[in-house]
């Protein structure tokens, strides 16, 4: 049974392990995918080079029917996995912040600590700024906390809300995820002239 927190006792080290080899995993693959350049992660926005949207989504889309299968197959429990509760404004407040970060300096956390391990400087110093926020939100803002869990309305997904089972909405994202990948397709076809020469 799925997780496997809820099965399987893992120790302080097996639990750090498996973090580390995930980790290095995640990284080796953000870098060969190219995301560890700042040019390339930037690329979506001039609308060239769609290649992060296309990853990320493909990889949102394959984790929800990678859930859905195992938990239809009796495999997950899905009650077992965190979600994050719910706070419209303070998500809304957090997504403006961390996109413009991403806008203005190339990078977003995972990406940044991909370029430090390859030696940039820029994913350098993105990467202590990051650190620097977060030490400055937790020592400075304890009010910002309080002020989230007030506003929390709990953990809210698209089926509990709407009434339509998991397994729609898996199909429903894997059909948009068709649509938008030929549209991002198309995006990049007419603005490739706009790409600077490298």
């Amino acid at each position: 049974m799925l997780p496997l927190s809820s099965t399987v006792e893992l120790s302080t080290a097996a639990a750090l392990g498996i973090a580390l080899a995930l980790g290095v995993g995640f990284g080796f693959c953000l870098e060969r995918a190219g995301f560890g350049s700042a040019r390339k992660l930037t690329a979506v926005f001039y609308l060239w080079d769609m290649a992060v949207v296309k990853v990320m989504f493909t990889a949102i889309v394959t984790a929800m029917v990678g859930l859905f299968l195992l938990s239809a197959g009796g495999w997950m429990d899905l009650g077992e996995l965190y979600l994050e509760p719910t706070h419209f404004a303070a998500q809304a407040i957090g997504g403006l912040v961390f996109g413009a970060g991403f806008i203005i300096g190339g990078y977003c956390p995972g990406t940044s600590v991909a370029a430090v391990m390859t030696g940039r400087k820029d994913g350098m110093a993105f990467a202590l700024g990051m650190l620097a926020g977060v030490t400055a939100y937790a020592e400075f803002t304890p009010g910002i906390e309080a002020w989230i869990k007030a506003g929390s309305r709990g953990e809210m997904t698209l089926p509990s809300i709407t009434g339509i089972g998991m397994g729609w909405w898996a199909l429903a994202f894997v059909a948009f995820l068709a649509v938008a990948g030929w549209g991002m397709g198309r995006l990049e076809q007419r603005f490739a002239g706009f790409k600077p020469a490298q």
